[in-house]
């Protein structure tokens, strides 16, 4: 895939009168969790044309004029009666106003909560709005007689999937999707998708497994051959597998013993894009989150929600100086329900001034709260350097709730067998990477040599580790072997905790190679690696990357191992 081709639209008949248009990006999309594996993206629209016509979920802004023009080539827009919008959001506006003055005659269909965001996005009242609550349907003719499935989630809540019977296509929207661009429109060998699926379902789906799971039980019932999804290949030959994964995954997060209450209004999506990337921090690291956008909320749940949870996390925009009433209501349940031994978090986003973030943490800090990070303040959008310092605030935070809950529970001493591992004798390094503004490392010992041709090399990456995020495939990252005799002052400054976004490489010795991964100046050696495959192995990623490069920077040097106590800890 070359990151340098131009966006373009790819227009391909998929069933009976039915045609998907989409938009490609062949680098990355915008600043967001979701898109941090820089894959590139597709924003799929489709074209149902029958006795009555319809398009399903127009792209973006970014995207408006070449959709447009394709979409002209082959279709009359004056002849155009339907626009289905899975979900409204801002971003779409631009696309809409453009198809409304072609054809000023377009009914819009969406769910109710859609209807309110369309009004608001497109700054008109008085626009033709069909809405769907789940019982209705829309006749196009010739048997596409559409039904329609409210699957709302806290980031979502306007979420509408639409099945057509003549063609038993489920449209999904976010559902069932993959940020990753390629020439391919279904899912052939849809195995080598996983990782992207996966990771798509990780930063976009955990935080609201609990309606996932209410998401899949109401699609269930539909005879279902292609998930027509918002983004990546269409789900044809992996659907069983996907569907049976996401019910799966779901019910990791819901069944957790240990959750996070995230809790967040956002006015114009920027605080629910931090929330994102908190909430990956925290499902990475092994503890569910319960995802509620108190807009939507109502109380009792938002009660319920702390009172099982072992921490819990606020989110604001500001707007005219004050945060939002919904959040306002939302910190008056949390600080009559929550007792303050429970960890607390506080972040925002805002245009000129973060009044609402202030007035979150003095009234947390007042009630007794301890912190589980230093309260997150983001002017305007956020970055890619903010999203990772998010992430990790939320990895952080998950780690002091089974900390916290490690020492109220004391840990058996190492069995014999335990021991026994421990004693396996394997290098000591340290993993380095570094993608655009984001960088990280972590000490590693679990590495081992995985093929000749090409060379190759496997590491186990915990899943909690800040450097998982740069260790994907296609990533490249470097192992930096260390020297007997100075490695315990690299070890203890790897070892340390570092802050959210604090810069690993501030106080040793380093100097990058030509893809801007840090090499550790006075290792014995030092491999570029690049990530081919990883393997999901309990609480670790077991990555499989192959050596592009190296040297040894000490001839004369003895590699330094680490004989670990037992297999429990490093």
């Amino acid at each position: 895939m070359s990151k340098n081709k131009p966006r373009d639209v790819q227009v391909f008949p998929i069933a009976t009168d039915t045609r998907i248009l989409r938009s490609r990006s062949w680098s990355r999309l915008r600043f967001e969790i979701e898109y941090a594996l820089a894959k590139g993206t597709t924003a799929n629209s489709y074209l149902i044309e029958s006795e009555k016509t319809a398009i399903i979920d127009p792209p973006g802004e970014t995207f408006t004029q070449i959709y447009l023009e394709a979409l002209q080539q082959r279709f009359h827009l004056e002849d155009l009666d339907y626009v289905i919008l899975g979900h409204v959001n801002p971003n779409r506006a631009a696309t809409l106003k453009a198809l409304l003055e072609i054809a000023p005659q377009i009914t819009f269909v969406c769910s109710n909560p859609g209807a309110i965001n369309l009004r608001a996005a497109l700054e008109n009242p008085n626009l033709q709005i069909l809405v769907m609550r789940g019982e209705e349907t829309l006749d196009l003719g010739n048997g596409h007689n559409l039904q329609f499935i409210p699957t709302p989630n806290p980031r979502y809540a306007d979420q509408l999937c639409t099945y057509d019977p003549q063609t038993e296509i489920l449209y999904t929207d976010k559902l069932f999707g993959a940020h990753v661009c390629g020439d391919q429109v279904f899912d052939e060998g849809w195995e080598v998708y996983n990782e992207d699926r996966r990771y798509y379902f990780d930063c976009l789906m955990a935080p609201h497994a609990r309606q996932v799971e209410t998401a899949l039980d109401k699609l269930a019932d539909f005879p279902v051959r292609m998930y027509a999804n918002g983004h990546g290949p269409l789900v044809r030959y992996g659907l069983i597998d996907l569907t049976k994964a996401y019910r799966e995954w779901s019910q990791q997060q819901t069944s957790a013993d240990l959750t996070v209450a995230l809790i967040y209004a956002s006015a114009y999506g920027n605080t629910a894009t931090l929330a994102q990337a908190i909430a990956r921090g925290i499902t990475k690291a092994g503890v569910a989150v319960e995802s509620i956008n108190c807009e939507f909320t109502e109380p009792e749940e938002i009660r319920a929600a702390v009172e099982k949870a072992g921490g819990f996390i606020i989110g604001s925009p500001t707007l005219g100086g004050h945060a939002p009433t919904p959040v306002q209501t939302a910190l008056g349940i949390v600080l009559s329900t929550a007792t303050n031994n429970k960890l607390a978090g506080a972040f925002g986003s805002f245009g000129w001034s973060g009044e609402a973030v202030d007035l979150i943490e003095s009234k947390l800090k007042d009630a007794g709260y301890r912190f589980g990070f230093d309260t997150i303040r983001v002017k305007f959008k956020p970055d890619d350097a903010t999203l990772q310092l998010c992430e990790e605030a939320g990895t952080d935070f998950a780690q002091a709730l089974k900390k916290a809950r490690k020492v109220r529970s004391p840990s058996q001493p190492a069995t014999n067998v335990e021991q026994a591992v421990g004693r396996i004798v394997g290098s000591l390094c340290v993993l380095t990477a570094k993608e655009g503004d984001r960088s990280s490392a972590m000490l590693a010992s679990w590495v081992s040599q995985a093929s000749f041709k090409p060379p190759g090399l496997t590491i186990a990456v915990a899943k909690d580790r800040a450097v998982e995020t740069l260790t994907h495939t296609g990533n490249k990252f470097v192992l930096n072997i260390l020297k007997e005799g100075n490695h315990l002052g690299l070890m203890k400054h790897f070892l340390k905790p570092f802050g959210p976004g604090q810069d690993r490489f501030a106080d040793v010795a380093s100097q990058e190679t030509e893809s801007g991964s840090p090499i550790l100046t006075d290792a014995l050696a030092y491999l570029e690696c690049s990530v081919q495959n990883r393997m999901e192995s309990g609480d670790h990623w077991l990555v499989y990357a192959t050596v592009e490069s190296g040297k040894l920077l000490d001839t004369d040097g003895v590699t330094a191992v680490h004989h670990r106590k037992s297999a429990t800890h490093y």
